[in-house]
């Protein structure tokens, strides 16, 4: 990034895998991030539950055999041994099993790397968050959208008051790939993700509604107050929500509204952020995400393009490439892997949290798995408002 170009490299940090296997899309997605930038060397993992699958994918991706772990128990333990044990580990697994794992790292004075939900449920949210604390570890959520450039640009724009206050935020991400029972026909991205086992109790609301709640709350730095939400299963059989409308009322008075369905037909990745202040207002697509509309009273809708003359550092800090050139889903990626390098590198060197960075931590995890069981509890009274339980 913007922010390294021109300086000594520093040492890789020595990163291992939880999850990723064969077949698993996330898990790739990771280590083409923790690659990118040059900051992580991939050296263990533990990447499927099934030690023949995970002897497999280990050597497949080039890992050295005493290196390929079975478990993650015992690669915790054996890394946290080893001279050039891990340093940092990422989970990539269905969301049921990201606590464990990531509690037994922690344990071991691991740095964690976790995909969204943090965990499925708040107890474990908390339990967790005491343990970071206590570990002293770098955790970072991989909500991925709060790295692309424009939406540093944004956020930067509305907290230091360019706009005025804040008034309404709208986030929509519609989807498709579930109208139709795809986990009947054994799909593994279908079939984890309808399973309340593991994803737990949220649907899309959990997937991809948890990214749209933090993008609102991480460019707005508003807090949710309660909301209302409408949770609905449309393909027969299934158990968890694939469409859901949620109602938000922030602290200070504004006021939100999230839209994400797994069932919208034609739908891809369509996440877009609306912020309406009252001076102005901002709009963002991630199917567009180079570009960020600016709307001020009384003057002509703008663009800002990433890369151009009217980015500014927030946005420039995250940036490759000269204007023109896209980047997108992997850089983002890339971006929080380099900002949590950054924070281990830190606390390595006893110094505090660089300036500017602003990766997603534990707290923003608990604030995602209280917004989901709001969600929840909401649907379960006719849409009910419901407080947020932090």
């Amino acid at each position: 990034m913007a922010a390294f170009l021109g300086t000594p490299a520093p040492r890789r940090l020595r990163l291992g895998m939880v999850g990723g296997g064969q077949g698993a899309f996330i898990g790739n997605v990771h280590r083409m991030a923790s690659r990118l930038d040059g900051h992580f060397d991939f050296v263990a993992g533990a990447l499927s539950s099934t030690p023949e699958k995970a002897l497999a994918s280990g050597q497949e991706l080039g890992l050295a055999p005493e290196r390929i772990y079975a478990d993650f128990n015992t690669m915790a333990a054996q890394e946290a041994a080893r001279e050039d044990g891990i340093e940092v580990v990422s989970i990539v697994t269905p969301n049921h099993m990201h606590f464990a794992p990531a509690e037994a790292f922690l344990r071991h004075g691991i740095h964690v790397i976790c995909d969204k939900p943090m965990v499925t449920s708040l107890s474990e949210a908390r339990r967790l968050s005491e343990t970071v604390r206590q570990s002293g570890c770098v955790f970072v959520l991989t909500h991925n959208y709060s790295a692309y450039p424009m939406v540093r640009q944004a956020r930067d724009m509305v907290l230091n008051g360019e706009l005025g206050t804040v008034r309404v935020v709208q986030v929509e991400y519609p989807q498709g790939w579930l109208a139709d029972s795809a986990e009947r026909s054994g799909t593994k991205q279908a079939v984890w993700r309808t399973d309340p086992a593991q994803a737990g109790a949220g649907g899309a609301i959990g997937d991809i509604g948890t990214h749209a709640f933090h993008l609102a709350g991480f460019v707005t730095g508003l807090e949710v107050d309660s909301l209302a939400a409408d949770l609905t299963r449309f393909v027969d059989g299934r158990v968890l929500d694939d469409n859901a409308h949620v109602m938000l009322r922030y602290k200070g008075g504004a006021r939100g509204m999230i839209w994400c369905s797994q069932v919208a037909v034609g739908g891809e990745n369509g996440l877009r952020l609306r912020v309406v202040c009252e001076e102005g207002s901002l709009d963002w697509e991630q199917e567009n995400p180079n570009h960020l509309s600016l709307a001020r009273k009384g003057e002509q809708t703008q663009r800002i393009t990433r890369g151009g003359a009217m980015a500014g550092a927030a946005a420039t800090a995250m940036t490759r490439l000269p204007a023109g050139h896209p980047e997108g889903y992997l850089e983002a990626f890339s971006g929080l892997y380099t900002e949590a390098a950054t924070l281990i590198r830190a606390k390595q060197n006893g110094q505090s949290a660089p300036p500017g960075n602003l990766a997603p931590g534990v707290e923003d995890g608990v604030e995602g798995v209280a917004f989901i069981e709001a969600c929840v509890r909401s649907a379960k009274q006719n849409s009910g408002w419901t407080r947020l339980e932090r």
